[in-house]
């Protein structure tokens, strides 16, 4: 995470906690020098305790909202890899029965895909590069005619055409953000909150100091939350807060593409 390079050596659970405590911190110190220098103006008010509910509301909206997309990238790496398998599948039967080399470029031309989608998912290709490496592979199926059936060929058109799909979907969720609206307001009162609550006089001043605490820690945690749950394919960043879906599916079609070629 830029900015906060302590973050990689957290364990994932906790990165979001290690990131929201900065702030934190910081909000507890103005409140210590506000409390101690008198300059606490504002009162307690049920008024507050509406905007804090408000804010959490619309909060709660903005994860509702985010968590579709979330739960369906957790299917996105799986079926592109069924996608490759299915189309490594056919490139292997033509592999087994004719022996010519034609086959066994093509399984080598989807490793090279395979490790350009590792490369783009860290954001070191661009979508378009993956998109002119799904197409080169017309030119496999083109030298696959008088090799096998043409059903054969279809399917793999079939599973190319649902790749490109896939990539697209991914980078659609990669590159756009639920509702950026929602998260400037929420992010406003947030910031608003947290001032009031600075300037804010309640008695005790433990009592002022735990509930400032808890309730900057939970405003900030959640908009954070959210910000980070909108991507969950951040494998680019240092340290991501959120979990990322996992690629182990990618990884384990190209250990048994490995496997075909060697065997």
């Amino acid at each position: 995470m830029m900015g906060m390079p302590f973050l990689r050596f957290v364990p994932s659970k906790w990165r979001l906690t290690a990131k929201v405590l900065p702030f934190v911190a910081l909000i507890l110190s103005l409140k210590f020098l506000a409390n101690r220098y008198g300059v606490e103006f504002l009162t307690m008010s049920p008024l507050m305790g509406a905007i804090i509910s408000a804010n959490v509301f619309l909060i709660g909206f903005l994860v509702s909202g985010v968590l579709g997309d979330y739960k369906e990238s957790e299917r996105l790496p799986g079926e592109l890899a069924c996608c490759l398998e299915a189309m490594a599948d056919e490139g292997s039967i033509v592999l087994a029965n004719t022996k010519s080399p034609k086959a066994k470029a093509f399984i080598d031309d989807l490793d090279c895909l395979i490790n350009l989608l590792f490369a783009w998912f860290d954001k070191k290709e661009r979508t378009g590069t993956v998109f002119r490496a799904l197409s080169h592979l017309n030119t496999h199926f083109l030298a696959f005619e008088p090799l096998t059936q043409a059903n054969f060929i279809v399917r793999m058109k079939q599973e190319q055409s649902a790749i490109r799909r896939i990539i697209t979907r991914i980078h659609t969720i990669r590159e756009t953000s639920f509702n950026q609206a929602g998260y400037a307001i929420a992010e406003i009162i947030s910031v608003i909150l947290c001032v009031g609550l600075i300037f804010t006089h309640i008695s005790p001043y433990h009592e002022s100091v735990f509930f400032v605490a808890f309730i900057s820690f939970l405003l900030i945690y959640m908009v954070f939350f959210v910000k980070d749950l909108d991507n969950p394919f951040e494998y680019y960043a240092d340290a991501p807060v959120v979990d990322n879906i996992p690629l182990k599916p990618l990884m384990e079609i190209q250990a048994r593409l490995k496997d075909v070629v060697q065997g």
